[in-house]
């Protein structure tokens, strides 16, 4: 195996409540049916972020991404606690990517531009559809107005850097509804887009009753579609769902499909360190309870045994084979320290079936390969 490099690292918090569970969601989300604890989870999450400082080396964040749940819930001056404690011990700069996600139904412009002051220069909006009966179908708490104003909202604090969440293949959409939610978000400037399809994941209201969704054809058709028009407004498809204008992709997501390093703090974050020439993860306890009792014990996390090569190997593809660019080989052996000459026949029979395309220097998911993602990452699960 080659020397593991040490990649460039991201600070994943995770906050864990929202209003109400959106039927298609199975993030590690907590519908609130008292008070939000905000304090004392904020107190948590600073235990934890001692806690993993004591435990291993410190290192400049290269962005810091808020994700939920629905992290809007949360005051401007309790998200500023956290980042005041970063920057104190020297984990922020002045370049920081800081990304906080918002839902608009619990967004106003005041608490945008409590955030903007404390320092958050990114914000993430979900949007899912400016069209109330899609909004109606997904669970959402906000109609299209209410998007819409929160949209302008975001103007209004001061960001100049945001993205817009959008969803399509719903119940009983056609292209022309798709579209139709993408022009209404180019009228805001957004600097980002993520482009979803609706999938039903196990384990979510939506599993359990299935909506009607489009036929595999009318949903390709979308896809299609949205992904075209957002090119012609000048947005560049650098990953499967992401968009960005020139300049504008989102680091600490970036890191994620390059195989980065990055810390989880929060109720059931994950983390992923490369540590003298091995790669580790660990995780947090899932529910808020449970993970507040365990930083209050000043519990370091544990990070068990190193990934085995075949974990690397798939655990790197099933990121950075989403990338519009693909990987370099390099970037391949400096994340998972394998030799790329061994490594290569594992690539062969899926160039050889049209969805990878493989050179000297790179590999790339070709448009077959985007299209049966699911199928081309279970070759190299199989093995």
């Amino acid at each position: 195996m080659n020397i593991i490099i040490p990649p460039p690292l991201t600070l994943y918090v995770h906050l864990p409540w929202c209003e109400r569970k959106c039927p298609y969601c199975d993030f590690n989300s907590h519908p609130l049916k008292t008070d939000l604890p905000a304090s004392d989870y904020i107190n948590g999450l600073i235990a934890d972020l001692d806690a993993v400082e004591q435990a291993y080396s410190k290192h400049h964040f290269h962005a810091v991404f808020f994700g939920g749940g629905t992290p809007s819930l949360f005051e401007g001056d309790q998200i500023a606690r956290l980042l005041e404690r970063l920057d104190q011990h020297g984990w922020l700069d002045s370049q920081t990517e800081i990304t906080l996600e918002a839902n608009p139904g619990s967004a106003e412009a005041d608490r945008f531009r409590r955030y903007h002051d404390c320092g958050v220069n990114r914000l993430s909006l979900g949007v899912q559809s400016f069209n109330n009966e899609s909004l109606d179908v997904l669970g959402r708490i906000h109609n299209g107005e209410e998007a819409k104003e929160a949209c302008r909202a975001i103007s209004e604090a001061g960001f100049d850097n945001f993205n817009i969440d959008l969803m399509h293949g719903l119940p009983g959409q056609v292209t022309a509804d798709a579209l139709a939610d993408l022009r209404a978000a180019f009228g805001f400037s957004p600097t980002h887009l993520s482009l979803y399809q609706l999938t039903i994941e196990p384990n979510t209201a939506f599993a359990a009753n299935p909506p009607m969704l489009p036929d595999e054809e009318v949903l390709w058709n979308i896809r299609c579609a949205v992904q075209d028009l957002a090119s012609q407004a000048g947005f560049e498809q650098y990953e499967v769902s992401a968009f960005a204008r020139p300049g504008q992709r989102c680091r600490h997501n970036l890191n994620y499909w390059e195989f980065g390093d990055y810390i989880g703090i929060g109720a059931g974050a994950h983390s992923k360190l490369s540590l003298e020439g091995e790669v580790y993860r660990w995780s947090r306890p899932r529910h808020p309870r449970e993970y507040l009792k365990t930083v209050a014990a000043g519990s370091a996390p544990d990070a068990g045994p190193p990934l085995a090569p075949a974990a690397l190997r798939f655990e790197f593809l099933l990121n950075a084979l989403r990338l519009k660019a693909g990987f370099p080989l390099h970037l391949f052996e400096q994340r998972t320290g394998l030799d790329w000459k061994e490594e290569k026949a594992f690539f062969e029979d899926a160039a050889n079936d049209g969805l990878l395309r493989l050179d000297e220097t790179r590999v790339q998911t070709t448009p077959l390969g985007w299209r049966f993602m699911d199928d081309l990452l279970e070759r190299f699960l199989d093995q």
